[in-house]
């Protein structure tokens, strides 16, 4: 499960990341912001994850 978990993070970042790269090319700032807000949700996942393991240990 873990395994899983850290791939969506990964994805989220990877996704928001393009969304905001798209967003600052054409000028959409609401794009530009949802690509944020999606690489942010990505990283807390991934935070959660690692504390997850360090607790396994």
């Amino acid at each position: 499960m873990a395994a899983d978990e850290k791939a969506k993070a990964k994805t989220e970042q990877a996704v928001g990341k393009a969304k905001k790269t798209a967003g600052e090319a054409v000028g959409n700032e609401r794009l530009t912001a949802e690509g944020r807000m999606e690489q942010a949700k990505g990283y807390a996942r991934q935070a959660k994850e690692k504390i997850k393991d360090i607790g396994r240990d």
